[in-house]
C-alpha cells in the first residue's frame, strides 16, 4: 500500500451518490480541473459506464479517468474510477429509482469500508436520494447519521462552511415540532465542545470564538416567548465559558444575521436544522460544504442536493462539490499537523515529569 507519505499527495475517496441526479455532473467537471490533481488524488466509488453516459451530456476539457481495481496502486497526476459493480446501470435523469438508492449505498459502503483499511484519506460524498437510499441495511436520514452508527460515535455535529460562515447544528433531521424536547443543557453544551475542538484540531484556531443562537423570538425576551432559552441555553453557554472555552449567547437569530454579527465569530452554534442553514444558504448556496465534526474520518459533502430538475442538463454549478474536495483535503492536513505537534507537546511533557521523578528520586537518596 502506497502511504500518504510515499505518494505526498492525500487520496480522496468520492462516493458518486444518486446517478440520476448532478453527482457525476459535479464530479467531473471538478476533476476536469487539472489543478485537482496537484494536491490530491481523486479516487471515485462508482461505474465506469455511469459515468461515461454522464459525460456526454458535459462540456469537459479532455481528461481522463484511470479504471483501478485495487485502489493500493494509485499514483499521483491522475483520477481513478473504481467500479462498485460491473453490472449496467441504468441512467434516469431526474427520477428517483431503487436501485440508484441501492447503488449510492454501495458505493458509500465500499469507500468508508477502504477507508478503515487505510487505502483512501477522505471521503467526500456526492448526494443521496434520503428515500431511495433506504432499505434494511440503511435506515438513515442523512450521510452523518449514518456514518456516526458505522464507526459508534455519539457526540457529532453536521456544520455548514464558508470562508465567511460556519454554522453547526444542535438538532439535526427531526420534525421542527420535536426540536423543543430535543434540547437540553448537556446536549447543548456537548455540541459547544465538538465545535470548539474541531475549531482547533481541523481549522487550526488556537483560540476560537463561538456563537450560540437562542431557539426562540428575542431569545425568549427573558420567559414572555418561551423559557428554553433562559432555562436551557444560557446555562449551557455559562458553564461551558465557565470551562474557558469562548462561547457567547444566546443570541436572537434574526438580529444576529441581520446585524452581519456572524462575521465576528469563528463559528455559530444553530438550535435546530433551517434555523442554520436558511441563512447559511442566503450567503453561500453555490459554494457551500457539509461537514461533520466528530468523527474518526475526514467526511466532506456539497451542500446541496441531487437536483433532479437539472439533471443531465449541463447546469450544475460545480463549485460546492470542489469546495468540499478542498476542504477535505485542508482539514486531513490540519488534523495531521495538529496531531503532531500535541504528540510532540506530550511527549515534551512526560520527559519533564520524568525528569522531576528522577531528580527527587536523587534527592531523596541523598
Amino acid at each position: 500500500m502506497k502511504s500518504e507519505k510515499e505518494h505526498k499527495h492525500v487520496v480522496a475517496a468520492i462516493s458518486h451518490g444518486d446517478v440520476n441526479g448532478i453527482g457525476y455532473e459535479v464530479i467531473l467537471k471538478t476533476l476536469a480541473d487539472k489543478r485537482v490533481n496537484e494536491f490530491c488524488i481523486p479516487l471515485i466509488y462508482g461505474n465506469s459506464k455511469a459515468a461515461s453516459y454522464h459525460r456526454k451530456t458535459l462540456k469537459v476539457s479532455d481528461y481522463q479517468l484511470t479504471m483501478v481495481k485495487d485502489p493500493r496502486s494509485l499514483h499521483a497526476g491522475k483520477s481513478y474510477i473504481y467500479n462498485i459493480t460491473n453490472d449496467e446501470i441504468k441512467i434516469d435523469f431526474g427520477k428517483p429509482d431503487r436501485i440508484a438508492g441501492e447503488m449510492a449505498h454501495l458505493a458509500l459502503e465500499q469507500a468508508t469500508a477502504d477507508h478503515d483499511k487505510g487505502y483512501v484519506d477522505v471521503l467526500v460524498t456526492a448526494p443521496i436520494n434520503k428515500k431511495t437510499i433506504q432499505s434494511e441495511n440503511y435506515k438513515f436520514p442523512g450521510h452523518t447519521e449514518y456514518l456516526a452508527q458505522k464507526y459508534n460515535v455519539k457526540d457529532y455535529i453536521m456544520m455548514l462552511l464558508s470562508p465567511e460562515l460556519r454554522i453547526g447544528v444542535v438538532t439535526g433531521h427531526i420534525p421542527l415540532k420535536d426540536v423543543s424536547e430535543a434540547l437540553s443543557k448537556d446536549l447543548i453544551m456537548k455540541k459547544i465542545e465538538i465545535i470548539d475542538a474541531s475549531l482547533r484540531r481541523d481549522f487550526g484556531i488556537n483560540k476560537p470564538r463561538i456563537a450560540v443562537l437562542g431557539l426562540n423570538p428575542h431569545s425568549g425576551d427573558e420567559g414572555l416567548l418561551g423559557t428554553e432559552d433562559k432555562k436551557i441555553i444560557s446555562p449551557a453557554v455559562q458553564e461551558s465559558f465557565d470551562k474557558k472555552i469562548n462561547v457567547f449567547g444566546p443570541f436572537p437569530a434574526d438580529g444576529f444575521f441581520g446585524s452581519l454579527d456572524y462575521r465576528k465569530y469563528d463559528a455559530v452554534l444553530a438550535m435546530y436544522h433551517d434555523q442554520g442553514l436558511i441563512p447559511f444558504k442566503m450567503v453561500a448556496f453555490e459554494e457551500g460544504v457539509n461537514y461533520t465534526a466528530g468523527l474518526p474520518l475526514v467526511r466532506t459533502s456539497p451542500a446541496h442536493g441531487t437536483a433532479y430538475e437539472i439533471a443531465g442538463q449541463n447546469q450544475a454549478s460545480c463549485s460546492s462539490f470542489r469546495n468540499a474536495l478542498f476542504m477535505a483535503v485542508e482539514i486531513f492536513r490540519n488534523r495531521r499537523e495538529y496531531d503532531g505537534s500535541h504528540t510532540i507537546e506530550k511527549e515534551q511533557s512526560n520527559q519533564s515529569e520524568q525528569e522531576s521523578v528522577n531528580q527527587r528520586d536523587k534527592e531523596d537518596k541523598n
